[in-house]
Formats: structure tokens, sequence, C-alpha cells
């Protein structure tokens, strides 16, 4: 003699299954979308301290107002070796944007004008324990990852 099982339980397990299913595609997706960044450094206090965790959502650069903080890697050395750290900073200009006066001596005669097309322009907010594009220059624009849209409590412990 076969038993088989109520078509309520059928339906049960068929409706946790399509949540599950759900639940993954949800957390595949928010993981495309975001990621978590902890801050090194002070170059962003008083904003940001060091050991602060932030959420980042990926986003092109063109949908990132200035003035917004970024994360973003500088390009690669020349000679190979690992991906450079997520850095932090804050996004001062954009393409098309006035070349900001501090950046100024760090790009010579190319510092006059505008920020040339497929460029930003990051700073940090404490100037004195910042590296940022008063010493890289221009940052290629391909290179931030996205915009902080959230600060974390810190972990317990």
């Amino acid at each position: 003699m076969s038993r088989s099982l109520p078509r309520t339980s059928l339906l049960a397990a068929a409706a946790a299954a399509a949540l599950a299913a759900l639940a993954a595609l949800a957390v595949g997706g928010a993981r495309r979308l975001l990621l978590l960044v902890t801050v090194e450094g002070t170059s962003m206090a008083p904003t940001y301290a060091p050991g602060q965790r932030l959420l980042v959502l990926r986003t092109p650069v063109a949908r990132v107002r200035t003035g917004a903080a970024v994360v973003f890697r500088l390009p690669p050395p020349e000679h190979g070796g690992a991906e450079p750290p997520l850095i932090v900073k804050r996004l001062a200009a954009r393409a098309g944007d006035p070349v900001p006066p501090a950046i100024r001596p760090a790009l010579g005669p190319r510092g006059d004008g505008r920020v040339p097309r497929g460029s930003v322009v990051v700073l940090g907010d404490n100037p004195e324990a910042s590296t940022d594009s008063r010493a890289w220059g221009y940052v290629p624009r391909t290179r931030i990852t996205g915009v902080v849209i959230a600060r974390l409590p810190s972990p317990p412990g």
C-alpha cells in the first residue's frame, strides 16, 4: 500500500523551496550591488574613523554626486602585482568640472581648466593625513567602485 503526502504538505514544501530560492537570489543580488568596506587610516577623519565599517553601493560614477564619499582602487602598478586596496575618499570633481585649486600643483600645466573626460578628482576630508588627487592627479573614473550609503555599527568586542 502506498501512502502519499497530503496535498497541503506538498504545497507547503513547494512554497518553502520557492522562498529559499528567492532568498538565495536576493542574497546573490545584494552581493553584486553592495560591498562592505573597513576604513583604514585617518584620511577621512572626522567623517569616518579607522576601523569603521561602511556599506557601499556599487554604481557607476556617472550616478554619484560631487561631494559624495566614494570607494575606488588606483590603477594597478605598471610592473604587475596584486590588485591595489580599496580606498575611501570624497568625489571633489568630475569630468567637465573646474579643476579644484588644491590639486593644481600636482597636475602642472594639465591643472588649468577643467577635469578631462574619463577622469575624476578625489580628496580626503583630513588633508594633513590624506594621500589623494593632490599627489596622484586625476583618477580614471572606471576605477570608482561605488558610493558610501551607510555607516555600520562596529562589531562587538
